[in-house]
């Protein structure tokens, strides 16, 4: 029987289809060049849903496209600048800081944030902006001079009462007030809201009536106001939130670092979120963001009483009630878990405890915080804050991260908290999923401050991205050493450009500040 072998028919049968088919064309032909492309990451988009393999691609500021790319040889070797092969990394949104502390004009490379995956900060916190009119002068010399993240900004309340002269007046004058919401009402026109700081000067001296008008001036601009409450100590911290929730009823409001000095235990932050709760079911707008240490940090003025915070109050008070400061300082400190528990963070004592300042001087330690330091003399961390509660205030899906930090506080916060978020509560607790550690530090923060078109990687938005294993993200600063770089986070991409790359900056920077929508 006569054998016929088909293959070499088959291969010209094959080889002619081919012939006519049309050519593949080339990858998104819109554009002339595409400028980045990722490739076969684990894509977490920011919104919380799990991973997924894809690749990211990037034309100018944007990402154009998120799926399987399917390049061609031409379209690699012509079409494309720069291919990242990111298998087995995880591609997410650059992280959104809602609470941030640092002067871009002195430190604009931003290191420590882009070290730990942050492509935006906000500034302007706790009531205190720059002392510059109009503040859009200073911003407009931020983005001339450069600056390494983004720039979310905000109004400080007590800068603006010394800005019109009202300072630390308890009943300001009519004329006075009116000029301080016109300024307000001016600055809001480029800022993202008004920040407040309740338990420093000047700001503590504002009653319920002013914070209301301003806050209908904040609301009438469709703005946000930020506050550090007025007392953030357990047994005050309802009165705290009520006075916000009270200004919540005119304007959108949100908690800075929300913590319970004293308190302990998940049953107490349920209680705290269950006011929040209670206040949104009655159509007020409240969210709150924290930073996941025990420790807080600020000026050491915070142990100090009302009447001797500010430097000339404090210069009365040493003379003609230096035995009733002492013994408030006394019991304040002891409260706040004693002199151990307060890290000193200003030279020269940086690193040191007040109790070993105290012993080394061989005095009380409330006579070193009156003789020696002062209300203004130093900063500190304070250990006064329980982790289980805190812990359980991070999983509120009304909660967000921030790190209350910046570039040379010296407090392992602003060097380390959202590769402590990762490393800790993610990967070791189990507090978080990653999806869910990530959406709370990208799109929530990104619908916070109505930065839609950042915070997810989705076509058409801002291409913040960055790259990383997430078993290696590592908190490297400590209490100790607060001012070492976190370690993990290998690309972090700024407006379409790479900012960071395996430890080292690049040469220019790549934020800018933006502007409300």
């Amino acid at each position: 029987m006569l054998r016929i072998n088909r293959k070499p028919v088959l291969l010209i049968a094959t080889a002619f289809l081919a012939a006519c088919q049309p050519a593949a064309g080339p990858f998104l032909p819109e554009y002339a060049s595409i400028d980045l492309v990722i490739e076969d990451g684990r894509v977490i988009d920011g919104l919380g849903n799990d991973a997924i393999d894809a690749d990211v691609v990037v034309v100018g500021d944007q990402i154009v496209f998120v799926g399987d790319a399917a390049l061609t040889g031409a379209d690699r070797s012509k079409r494309v600048k720069r291919i990242i092969d990111a298998r087995g990394r995880v591609v997410a949104p650059g992280f959104i800081d809602l609470h941030s502390h640092g002067n871009p004009l002195e430190t604009p490379e931003m290191e420590n944030f882009l070290a730990m995956g942050v492509t935006t900060i906000t500034l302007g916190q706790d009531g205190s902006s720059p002392d510059v009119l109009p503040l859009s002068g200073w911003m407009a010399d931020v983005e001339a001079s450069g600056i390494g993240t983004n720039l979310v900004m905000f109004v400080g309340h007590g800068t603006l009462r010394n800005q019109v002269g009202i300072g630390r007046s308890t009943e300001p004058e009519p004329e006075d007030l009116q000029r301080m919401l016109d300024l307000l009402d001016e600055t809001l026109g480029y800022t993202f809201g008004m920040s407040s700081g309740l338990e420093y000067n000047p700001g503590l001296n504002a009653d319920t009536n002013e914070l209301r008008t301003l806050a209908r001036v904040v609301g009438a601009n469709d703005r946000m106001i930020m506050s550090h409450m007025r007392n953030e100590d357990d047994h005050a911290l309802e009165d705290s939130i009520a006075e916000l929730l009270e200004q919540g009823e005119d304007a959108r409001v949100h908690i800075s670092h929300l913590k319970s000095v004293y308190g302990s235990g998940a049953e107490r932050a349920a209680e705290i979120l269950g006011i929040l709760d209670d206040a949104r079911a009655k159509g007020i707008d409240i969210t709150a963001e924290i930073y996941p240490y025990s420790a807080s940090y600020t000026g050491i003025a915070i142990v100090f009483p009302l009447w001797a915070k500010a430097q000339e109050q404090f210069d009365i008070a040493k003379i003609e009630r230096r035995d009733e400061l002492a013994e408030y300082l006394r019991n304040r400190v002891n409260q706040r878990n004693g002199p151990e528990a307060t890290l000193l963070g200003t030279d020269p004592w940086t690193g040191r405890t007040l109790a070993d300042v105290a012993h080394e001087m061989e005095m009380p330690f409330e006579d070193v915080l009156i003789d020696v330091i002062g209300p203004r003399g130093a900063s500190g961390a304070y250990f006064v804050m329980n982790d289980e509660l805190q812990a359980r205030l991070l999983q509120d899906p009304n909660v967000g991260v921030c790190s209350d930090g910046s570039p040379t506080g010296f407090h392992p916060r602003g060097h380390g908290t959202f590769a402590k978020i990762i490393e800790t509560y993610v990967n070791e607790r189990g507090v978080l999923t990653l999806p869910e550690a990530i959406a709370k530090m990208t799109s929530f923060a990104a619908g916070i401050l109505r930065i839609e078109e950042r915070g997810v990687i989705e076509a058409n938005r801002k291409a913040d991205i960055i790259i990383f294993y997430p078993l290696k993200v590592r908190e490297t600063a400590s209490y100790p050493d607060p001012l070492r770089l976190a370690d993990g986070f290998d690309i972090v991409i700024v407006n379409g450009e790479v900012a960071r790359e395996n430890g080292a900056l690049t040469t220019a920077f790549h934020g800018r500040v933006l502007s409300p929508e």
